[in-house]
């Protein structure tokens, strides 16, 4: 699994022990992990609107398979991820939301509060999630006996959301205020990220305009 960790303004001076912990738990998984946010304070200006941007062109080019972000709650990125079309994303304070949320929404990205309640032990408390999102069958229920409904209704959901949201998605994009895209795609390590794992090559091109 390719996994990307993106962190906004708010958060970046955190972005070096979330990694840490990101690897440590991905790395003997035999996930990949990319660094694709602000690593410190000094990096380019992300928002957790630009979070969204990110996220989804990741997700929809195929470029990564999940996404792990966050902010101060953890509320915004949730809400700017969910905004875009093909992108599930769930918030997640403990492991036990991290792991109801793989074994019963089976979504694509999570996003973590990286300032609320994040005190004393709270590089294990990340750790732990992490553990809980990326280990055991995802999708398989919880309680086991709940699998069918809950596979079944995470489907619903999946097409209430593919109907609601119409357009094409690159036309989704180019209805955004093209400096926000453009600022959500500027930072080095996401473009690394982006076009090496891109499989679409519409939406590639459609960065490469915003860049060139």
């Amino acid at each position: 699994m390719k996994i990307a960790l993106m962190m906004e303004n708010s958060q970046a001076p955190k972005n070096a022990v979330v990694l840490d912990q990101l690897n440590t738990v991905a790395g003997p998984l035999g996930h990949d992990v990319f660094n694709v946010g602000m690593s410190d304070e000094n990096d380019h200006h992300l928002t957790y609107i630009h979070l969204g941007i990110m996220a989804s062109l990741l997700i929809n080019s195929k470029a990564v398979d999940f996404v792990v972000t966050g902010c101060g709650t953890g509320q915004g990125a949730m809400m700017s991820l969910n905004l875009h079309p093909g992108v599930l994303c769930g918030y997640c304070l403990e492991p036990s939301d991290a792991f109801l949320f793989n074994q019963i929404n089976n979504g694509n990205a999570l996003a973590l509060a990286f300032a609320k309640g994040f005190g004393w032990g709270a590089e294990l408390n990340v750790r732990y999630i992490f553990e809980k999102a990326f280990t055991g069958e995802r999708g398989a229920g919880y309680p086991l006996e709940r699998k069918e409904p809950q596979v079944r209704n995470a489907g619903i959901l999946n097409d209430v959301k593919s109907a609601v949201l119409k357009d094409n998605y690159l036309e989704t994009l180019t209805s955004i205020d093209q400096e926000l895209v453009k600022t959500a795609v500027s930072g080095e390590r996401f473009q690394q990220c982006f076009f090496e794992g891109c499989k679409d090559d519409a939406i590639s091109d459609y960065v490469r305009s915003l860049i060139s």
